[in-house]
């Protein structure tokens, strides 16, 4: 693999960003600026929770829930494959990246080409700079674009998911069967709280039953002293101490999300 290009400078669009901001503190702006920042001295790779808490020194719970509000405001919620870890994107700085790292790849062919039309007209031999093979445009099964076409709601990376759906092979049932279980679990839930396909793949959600993850997740919770307070979307609601909290049902680690 090549090395992974760097880039210093960050391009901020300030239209968009002042419109998507306009309802937030200062001190919730100064908390997304540095994520950003972050996110971008990464190269754009996925960073968890506690990496965010650091970067925004946070030192008490009140500063962590303000981070943990521009999280699932702004960037995109996704799980390591090897320890389900929750990690962090921001989409359009990925995009971003990729962007000028085609740019700047580009760039650099064109100036090796130029060099070797210049040694050739000095006289000198060189070898032929090979070009590489061209990308096949069906990159895709015939049968994962059936699969992927009938999905109800499409969020995350195709590519990603046409990977993973490719590792996973025979441990997966049938495609009637996957995209049944996944268009009746996200029947009826918001969008930004429907997971990407990549997720629901590694997590091996056709094998969750609403009805048996439920009534355990909550009897559980009662037991540690959670008033349990109904259901909305995919998040079961709970209360303690005078503060509320949800919870994912579809999270296999159950984290707890401290609301307003």
């Amino acid at each position: 693999m090549g090395e992974v290009n760097k880039f210093h400078a960050l391009q901020l669009f300030t239209d968009t960003f002042s419109a998507e901001t306009v309802h937030l503190t200062n001190q919730a702006v100064g908390i997304y600026i540095r994520l950003l920042c972050f996110a971008w001295t990464k190269n754009t790779k996925p960073f968890t929770s506690e990496s965010a808490y650091r970067i925004c020194q946070c030192i008490d719970d009140n500063c962590k829930f303000e981070v943990d509000k521009i999280l699932h405001e702004f960037f995109i919620k996704d799980y390591k494959m090897d320890t389900q870890e929750v990690v962090w994107t921001h989409k359009r700085l990925v995009q971003e990246h990729e962007y000028l790292t085609d740019k700047y790849q580009r760039k650099s062919k064109a100036g090796k080409k130029g060099a070797e039309a210049r040694y050739s007209a000095n006289g000198n031999i060189m070898a032929p700079i090979p070009s590489p093979m061209p990308i096949p445009n069906n990159k895709y099964d015939q049968s994962f674009e059936i699969l992927w076409k009938a999905l109800e709601c499409k969020r995350g990376s195709k590519f990603k998911a046409f990977k993973l759906w490719q590792k996973l092979g025979a441990e997966m049932p049938n495609h009637s069967t996957i995209i049944n279980i996944y268009n009746k679990q996200i029947e009826g839930v918001e969008r930004k709280y429907i997971p990407h396909f990549t997720t629901w793949l590694s997590e091996k959600r056709w094998e969750i039953e609403d009805q048996e993850v439920t009534p355990n997740l909550i009897e559980r919770m009662q037991k540690l002293g959670y008033l349990h307070k109904g259901r909305e979307d995919n998040y079961e609601k709970f209360a303690k101490d005078g503060k509320n909290y949800k919870i994912d049902i579809y999270d296999t680690k159950h984290q707890l999300i401290l609301e307003h």
